[in-house]
């Protein structure tokens, strides 16, 4: 799991431990995600299947790409698609995808790169490996998020962040036991280079063998910790153990806690998890497939304003 990794932990900032007074946050749920097929065929879990949409706001949903090894030929993308009303966050750990718009946007990334489109008003875009790539096979490995825009952003022009992995803030715990990758958001103090409409935190930590790690997180933030690989116990007092394809709902609090199993899989040598926060939107959600807005007619317009041609054409049709 190349992502970016660290050589010596001790040498990165340290998180604060928790203070007298801070709050852990308690454990609600624990989901299995559902595995499935997306665009022209590439495994997917279902990372928030099951959860209330209550308590996913301002995150609709996210899918873990992988982790699959291909051989020659058989790499797989999506063919084009329109999106409006919501922003889309890829985030490669291993392999390579392009992204193109009919915008004229997009772009190549690599291992712990993030792609960050807003599709606002409405666009197609595409998301394939490379034709090498699908010539020689290879590993691929990457998160998607969604994340809701609020009402007054929702027709907003699209745009993109292309974020490199080496431009992420990266700390570690207080006993320098994981390898903390703040993406968006801000954790105790260190921000990451993602711009976001709605405040919120996307984390990508790599927690040691036996190790714990203490996350502070912004109380006005919801908290869901998704296990890309490995095992072990995510809270405090009412610690529940957690796997690969499971997530954890948090209740509110001022920090997260966890923690690696000492003894881990030879395919899963440390424990691997995506965090995500944010402030609930609280706003009324209209969802059908590619649209994220507030009203089923809004969501009837954007269908429309797609099969009229209105969000422009694929490059080169």
């Amino acid at each position: 799991m190349p992502a970016i990794t660290v050589d010596d932990l001790t040498v990165l900032p340290r998180l604060k431990a928790p203070g007298l007074g801070d709050q852990p946050r308690p454990v609600w749920q624990v989901t299995t995600a559902p595995q499935g097929y997306e665009g022209e065929g590439f495994p997917v879990r279902r990372a928030f299947a099951g959860i209330d949409m209550l308590h996913l706001d301002p995150f609709i949903m996210m899918d873990q790409m992988g982790e699959v090894e291909y051989a020659p030929g058989e790499p797989k993308g999506t063919p084009w698609h329109p999106h409006r009303g919501f922003e889309t966050v890829t985030y490669i750990i291993d392999g390579v995808f392009e992204h193109q718009d009919s915008h004229g946007g997009g772009g190549t990334i690599t291992n712990g790169d993030t792609q960050w489109m807003t599709a606002g008003s409405g666009l197609l875009h595409i998301e394939t490996p490379p034709e090498w790539l699908v010539q020689a096979g290879g590993l691929f490995h990457g998160v998607q998020l969604w994340v809701n825009l609020p009402r007054d952003s929702k027709m907003n022009d699209p745009r993109y962040q292309d974020i490199r992995s080496s431009e992420v803030a990266l700390l570690t715990g207080a006993d320098a036991g994981a390898l903390v990758r703040v993406i968006a958001g801000s954790v105790d103090g260190h921000a990451g280079p993602g711009s976001t409409y709605s405040p919120m935190t996307l984390v990508h930590a790599t927690v040691e063998p036996g190790a714990r790690l203490d996350l502070p997180w912004n109380v006005d933030h919801n908290a869901l910790v998704y296990v890309l690989s490995g095992s072990g116990k995510v809270g405090a007092t009412d610690a529940s153990a957690i796997r690969t394809g499971q997530t954890a709902v948090l209740g509110s609090g001022d920090y997260l806690t966890i923690a690696a199993d000492e003894k881990q899989e030879s395919r899963s040598p440390k424990l691997e998890v995506i965090v995500v926060g944010g402030q609930p939107i609280r706003e009324p959600i209209a969802w059908a497939g590619p649209f994220v807005m507030n009203t089923k007619a809004e969501v009837a317009a954007a269908y429309e304003d797609f099969q009229k041609g209105r969000f422009g054409l694929p490059i080169g049709g």
